[in-house]
Order: structure tokens, then sequence, then C-alpha cells
């Protein structure tokens, strides 16, 4: 037997290369950064007590009397302290002269509390400006970072944040998400190429089936057997071949858009009325409802599929001689497009499993001919692809409100 091929040496999950402990990371620059401001404030608020308990010193030891060379008497040079009689005796002076001392002290510390509290007052004004405006600098990458990672919610992909400076923590953290944009970029490009494979691939046999189909049953010898038989196969196809559209649109759905044009939804709303008219007419459902014309920003194609979807509901799930209101109306900040049918009572607790795929009303899986169980769901996809919301209420005599918006 062929010797066993050599197994791979190479390991996805390899670890990270260790790096040194000496890099500009960000703990070691704030640790510098505020060290050094500390320092810096701790010399500047001791230089300023010293000035200003050297001022103190100054005043506070101040002779509050001098002597008169040539008449030997003593003058009160001190402002704070009382007159003395004269003459005084030495025990009068001294006393005199130490309450004077003491209050010429208390005066002077009093003076550098006040001193000292403005100094620091102000240097904490400095410090907190100063501090503000470097961790402003320090953390300006994350702004950055945040931006773009806006940016890329908006499905903008290309996009990437291509940090430079030191070598620390969020470059590093800018790299990573760059390597995850770069995975997420080529998964959705896969995933376009994917969608617009699987549409041709999917869509040729379905079409050759229904032309194939089509070709037996015109011909006028087949028998009613084959007939019936064709009838019934045609009808499976075409609910393939809308299952194969829905499960498609809803594939494209489900990104936000990048190309957007102004779309009126009351245009839009009524190409859905009229596509589904005659429908209506022949299940006896009155069609109604006010369309004020708003424009909003997003594709025309995928809107007109929310409304023809929610009409097409509204009036395939009523009841005889029911009726199907689609109003438009302008909102502040946003379009709302507005479908009211009559119909069966609908639970509130199951409201929310209509939206789910493959899903409908009291039943976990598609079972009927009404559709293929997909329509709720483009249309929640759609509505959150332009940055809308769709919501449904029922109502209390039967049927649903079905309330889609759109910002403008």
């Amino acid at each position: 037997m062929p010797p066993a091929p050599p197994k791979p040496h190479w390991d996805p999950h390899e670890t990270e290369q260790p790096r040194s402990w000496l890099r500009p990371t960000i703990r070691i620059r704030l640790t510098l950064l505020y060290g050094g401001m500390f320092l810096i404030a701790g010399v500047v608020l001791l230089t300023i007590i010293y000035l200003l308990a050297a001022q103190a010193l100054d005043r506070g030891t101040d002779t509050p009397f001098r002597f008169n060379n040539q008449t030997t008497q003593v003058t009160i040079t001190s402002e704070i302290c009382p007159a003395l009689p004269s003459p005084v005796d030495a025990s009068d002076f001294e006393a005199w002269l130490a309450k004077c001392s003491d209050t010429q002290r208390a005066i002077a510390l009093d003076q550098l509390l006040r001193s000292s509290l403005l100094a620091l007052l102000g240097l904490a004004v400095a410090a907190f400006a100063f501090g503000y405006v470097m961790a402003g600098r320090v953390l300006s990458p994350l702004g950055r970072i945040t931006r773009t990672a806006r940016r890329v919610a908006g499905s903008d992909l290309h996009r990437r944040i291509e940090l430079d400076g030191p070598d620390d923590e969020l470059k590093e953290l800018a790299d990573t998400f760059d390597e995850m944009l770069d995975r997420l970029d080529r998964a959705f490009t896969a995933q376009q190429r994917f969608v617009a494979n699987a549409s041709h691939e999917l869509r040729t046999p379905l079409a050759i089936n229904r032309t194939l189909l089509e070709v037996q049953l015109s011909d006028p010898e087949v028998s009613p057997e084959v007939t019936q038989l064709g009838n019934t196969l045609l009808a499976t196809n075409e609910r393939s071949e809308q299952l194969v559209e829905g499960l498609l649109l809803l594939a494209r759905s489900e990104n936000e858009l990048v190309d957007r044009k102004p779309v009126d939804l009351s245009e839009v709303a009524d190409q859905a009325v009229e596509q589904v008219r005659e429908e209506a007419r022949r299940r006896g459902v009155e069609m109604s409802g006010v369309r004020h014309q708003v424009f909003v920003h997003g594709n025309g194609v995928l809107l007109e599929r929310i409304a023809l979807n929610l009409v097409q509901n509204a009036v395939r799930y009523n009841v005889p001689d029911g009726w199907v209101r689609v109003d438009v109306e302008a909102r502040p900040g946003q379009a709302m497009l507005v479908v009211e049918n009559t119909g069966p009572v609908v639970p509130a607790y199951e409201v929310d499993n209509m939206f789910e795929p493959f899903r409908r009303l009291r039943t976990q899986r598609t079972g009927s001919d009404k559709g293929v169980g997909l329509g709720l769901s483009i249309v929640r996809s759609v509505a959150r692809a332009h940055g809308g919301y769709v919501v449904a209420e029922p109502r209390e005599s039967g049927g649903l409100v079905m309330r889609v918006a759109i910002p403008v």
C-alpha cells in the first residue's frame, strides 16, 4: 500500500507571538501620562505653597514696634494691635507683645489658607482641562473605530480603519477589526454570488418543466387524464417557482440597502392595489383607501413587494363580502403604509408567529394553496433593510391592521 500522506504541521489555532512588555501599550502610556501630570501638579502646588508660606512668615514675624534712638522710646508700628499707655513697664509690654504676635500669626495663617485654597482650585481646573484634552487624544482612535463600525453597520463593508500610530492595544483592536471586516466582506460577496448562481440554477429547470407541460397540454389529442395531471403538475411547478422567488428575495433583502433612490410610497401602493384588484373582485372583497404622496429613499422593487404581499394576504385571508383598506400617510420622520382588512379573528399571541418563514395562523408549516408562507417574512426583511419596521395588530371584529414604517 502506498504510504500515508504526511500530517499537516500547520496549526490553524496557532498561539500569538509573545510581545515585549516594553512596547508602548495603553497601560504604559496612561501610567506615564497621569503619573507625570500628578508629579507636575505636585511640584506646582508645592512651589505655590512655598511662596505663600514665605509671604505669610514675612508678615507674621514683622515686629510690631520700633525703638527711637534719640528718645529711647518705643513706637507702635502694628495696625492690628491696640495702643499702649505711656509709660509702660516690662511685664505689661511682654504680655502685649505676645498677644500681638499671636494675632499676627493667626491673620497670616488665615491668609495662607485662603490663598492655598484659591491656588488649589485653579490648579484643579487646569488639571481637569489638561486631562480632558489628553484623554481625548489618547481615546481618539476609539472614536475612529466607532465611526467605521457605524459605516459598516450601513452595509459598507469595504471601509477599513487602517489605524496608524504606536503598536498598542487600540492598534491591535483596529487591526483585528479590519481582519474581521475582510472576512465579512468575503462572506457577503460569496453569499451574493451564491444567490445569483442559485437564482439561475433553480429557475432554469422550473422554467423548462413549465414549458414542457404547456407544450404537452396544448396538444389537442391529449387525454383528459393527462390534461388533469398536467394541470396539477403546472400548479405544483408554479408553487415551486413562487417558493424559489420568495427564498431568493428573502436572501437578497436580509441586508441593509446601499443604493437608494427616491420612491413614492403612494405610487408603490397603487401598483400593488391594481395588481390585486381583479383577484379581490373574484373573491368579493372591496378595495378602498387614501394614499397621500410620500417619498422615501429605498428600492422601488422591494418596496412594491412589501405592498403587494400585504395586499395579497389581506385579500386572500378575508371573509366573503369583506373589505381591504390601503392607506399611505406621512408621519414625523417616516412614511406609513397601513393595510387593514376584515377576516377571521386573530389571537394576539399568534401575531408574531406569522412573521416566521413557512408559518401561518394556527399552523406550524404551510398547508394551503394561498401561498408559500414567506410573504410576511419578506415584508419584515425588506422593511428592516430600509431601516424601518412592520407591526401587526388584530382587530376585535376580525382581521388585521398591518403598519409598515419607512424612514423618509
